[in-house]
């Protein structure tokens, strides 16, 4: 199905690339992502596939959406709710689709300018480049609201956290 989420989201101003770019993007992805999926299914299974491939239920984001709901959340920090409406889908499949895509773009690092061929995949990475290069890094230091289950943490009753309960943070020697 074709929704207002992929028509509107796959514009060069949310997700900040030309559209074949972030073709080329997908196609490059698209492997690994379909690869981890196999390998996690077949885990879940506990056995081989017993169907040919793609027989049973299509994914209700494609993965192509899955990568764009992943650049414009990156891009705008969108809450996850906002874009499950544009595609007409639960808000938990647009988060795990932001967590089955992120681990994908950051082990492809992140590409230069003007310098084809050179990644940079970590933080460290980017400050090497940006001395040696003598460009001035901003960060932006956005609070970004984070909402958590309720009880996911066996601490997190009332009052029952370890620090400043007589506890130390950290071990003294």
């Amino acid at each position: 199905m074709h929704y207002l989420g992929r028509t509107a989201l796959s514009k060069r101003i949310f997700t900040g690339l030309q559209p074949r770019r972030l073709g080329k993007l997908v196609a490059e992805l698209a492997g690994t992502w379909m690869a981890s999926e196999e390998s996690r299914l077949r885990e879940r299974r506990g056995h081989e596939r017993l169907r040919a491939p793609g027989a049973g239920p299509d994914h209700e984001l494609v993965f192509a959406d899955r990568v764009i709901v992943t650049l414009v959340t990156l891009r705008f920090q969108l809450p996850h709710a906002a874009l499950a409406e544009l595609y007409r889908v639960d808000r938990s499949t647009v988060t795990r689709a932001i967590r089955e895509v992120r681990p994908l773009l950051a082990a492809r690092g992140f590409a230069v300018p003007g310098r084809p061929g050179l990644q940079l995949r970590t933080l460290a990475d980017v400050f090497a480049y940006a001395l040696a290069q003598g460009v001035e890094l901003r960060l932006d230091g956005t609070e970004v609201q984070v909402r958590r289950q309720e009880g996911h943490c066996r601490h997190r009753r009332r009052g029952a956290h370890p620090v400043g309960r007589g506890v130390p943070a950290w071990p003294h020697a």
